[in-house]
């Protein structure tokens, strides 16, 4: 058994449970909590969310152990906030809800777009509400709830504040694992030397993806851009180094689907062959939340192109285990880490072109992802 204390809807709470004891079921077998329910159990249906530190997490892929000294605020915590008031009366006016399994989790969902995106309009709305299935209402009037409280403006008297934002920095390693210190930059278990991790030098059993990106300069030119680490992992999306000790950084990756934002943090290191033009970044770590592990390894050469050009090859191999393994599913997981290897490929052409103002670091895989299946789409009409 582990002894955990934090602080639950206000109050503090003390108890011994089991490492394999997720979040939701603490709550609503230890502390009688039932408004967070309990669907899928396996992150896909968002009726478990609620709030941990200010952000919203799958209860269902939260280990209760993983949330000592922290802040947790379920549905019942929120009867005194205003903001969650607004949004209790505009899903009952706009008929958003109706067997009310989905509601805790969709409402919580909600109180996050609201303060978050305060502009969202209703497509923007519906991509981050795809985190969180409802069988019952199509989502119209949940959409359009939402939208009227956004429409009734500011909404910072909410008891709960927005949590702080870590900046995006210009850097990061494709994974990383745990701190051993809660909000301490991670450099590898126990805070051991960088050059003490271990990385992957093959991955079995993981998937392969591929890009070719071609670029409108030289390869003298892209390659020397290329052994900036900084420049080339700024254009990963939620990316962020945190130390670096020679060839090696510490960090964290943030992958943002719907409500769910796992941070892989730990090491990675990156190595250049400057007579090929080819280097390759190894990275592996985990999210503390879920209890998920990564790794992973991208790899990327400049061949010359016969109009003296130059054409970029990337290519990742990962692989997730745990909880978010079992939530993406390997073929939606495969089209998030492609899309997000299309934004990255979008980046550094715009880097290498001088349009830095066009290098987007915070959009959400989840968002990528349905551009990537409109292009699919598209094409399929096409045909």
């Amino acid at each position: 058994m582990t002894t955990i204390a934090l602080t639950l809807n206000g109050r503090a709470a003390e108890a011994d449970v089991n490492p394999r004891t997720h979040l939701a079921d603490f709550v609503r077998e230890a502390e009688g909590l039932t408004g967070t329910h309990l669907g899928c159990e396996h992150g896909v249906c968002g009726a478990c969310t609620l709030y941990v530190d200010g952000r919203p997490v799958r209860s269902c892929l939260t280990s209760a152990a993983s949330c000592d000294a922290t802040d947790v605020r379920t549905i019942e915590g929120f009867d005194d906030d205003p903001l969650m008031a607004r949004l209790r009366a505009a899903f009952s006016a706009h008929h958003a809800l109706q067997c009310g399994f989905c509601t805790p989790g969709m409402l919580a969902t909600a109180y996050d777009i609201v303060r978050r995106l305060p502009d969202a309009d209703a497509t923007r709305i519906r991509e981050e509400l795809a985190g969180n299935l409802c069988r019952c209402t199509g989502y119209r009037g949940i959409v359009e709830a939402i939208e009227a409280v956004i429409a009734e403006g500011p909404h910072m008297a909410a008891v709960m504040p927005l949590p702080r934002r870590v900046p995006q920095a210009r850097a990061v390693p494709l994974a990383g694992a745990a701190p051993a210190v809660r909000d301490a930059p991670a450099a590898s278990p126990d805070n051991a030397p960088l050059a003490d991790a271990v990385l992957p030098e093959h991955i079995r059993g993981g998937e392969t993806l591929r890009r070719e990106i071609p670029l409108d300069h030289p390869p003298e030119a892209v390659w020397r851009r290329l052994t900036v680490i900084e420049d080339v992992v700024a254009c990963l999306p939620g990316a962020r180094i945190e130390t670096r000790e020679g060839d090696r950084f510490a960090g964290a990756f943030t992958l943002s689907i719907g409500p769910m934002r796992p941070t892989f943090r730990g090491t990675a290191a990156v190595s250049y062959d400057e007579a090929a033009h080819s280097g390759e970044v190894r990275g592996a770590g985990g999210d503390p939340k879920s209890g998920s592990r990564g790794e992973g390894i991208m790899r990327f050469t400049v061949v010359p192109r016969g109009d003296g050009a130059s054409t970029m090859d990337v290519a990742i191999t990962y692989r997730i285990s745990g909880p978010l393994a079992r939530f993406g599913r390997p073929a939606a997981l495969a089209g998030v880490v492609d899309a997000l290897l299309a934004r990255f490929a979008e980046n550094f052409t715009a880097m290498i072109e001088g349009r830095d103002e066009d290098v987007r670091s915070d959009a959400s895989a989840f968002a990528l992802f349905v551009a990537m299946v409109r292009r699919w789409v598209s094409g399929a009409r096409g045909r």
